[in-house]
């Protein structure tokens, strides 16, 4: 079971959020990418398609008929970023972050054991009591695969528990490279 909500509600200018469902693909994106107009060109898509479609469509591609894992498809986004993708076919949560963590994005543990994702900090905390982290920079999560960097996606990424206060969490490195999640 997957549910997701959506709201424009204290929504950046800078980082818009959207919505889309696409062949049973439903996906939350915020910000911007700077290479949209080539990536469009790219993947032959029209020029009407914005970031969420695009998202979708390149998820799908690389799910669908190339050989290649998703790292490649989220390695070409440019941008300020945070998406969550379920994909109901495979039952599949798919979600990256950029590299530079522009965009806020945090998950966690909710009390009933189910994985959370939001933008929203103070909201994750309310549904996951003492268990949320910030998304870590330049990564991207499936169920299938688990938490992979991008960035170096033949590098293994390690999780080191932390406990600041009350608050669980953790921080993220790659081999000998540093991905921080500070506790929120």
């Amino acid at each position: 079971m997957a549910t997701m909500a959506f709201t424009h509600s204290n929504q950046s200018l800078l980082h818009p959020r959207s919505f889309a469902v696409k062949d049973d693909c439903f996906c939350l994106f915020e910000g911007t990418l700077e290479n949209l107009a080539s990536l469009r060109q790219e993947y032959g898509l029209s020029k009407c398609v914005n970031e969420v479609l695009f998202v979708i469509e390149a998820y799908r591609t690389f799910r669908d008929r190339a050989p290649y894992p998703a790292c490649k498809m989220v390695g070409h986004l440019e941008g300020q970023f945070a998406f969550v993708i379920f994909d109901r076919g495979t039952k599949t949560v798919f979600t990256a972050a950029d590299s530079n963590g522009k965009v806020p994005l945090y998950w966690g543990i909710t009390a009933d054991g189910c994985l959370s994702f939001s933008g929203d900090a103070e909201l994750l905390k309310a549904a996951c009591g003492k268990s949320l982290a910030s998304f870590p920079q330049g990564c991207f999560y499936s169920s299938a695969s688990g938490l992979r960097s991008y960035e170096y996606p033949k590098n293994k990424v390690m999780g080191i528990p932390t406990m600041d206060g009350e608050m669980c969490g953790t921080t993220f490195k790659v081999e000998h490279e540093n991905i921080s999640a500070p506790m929120v």
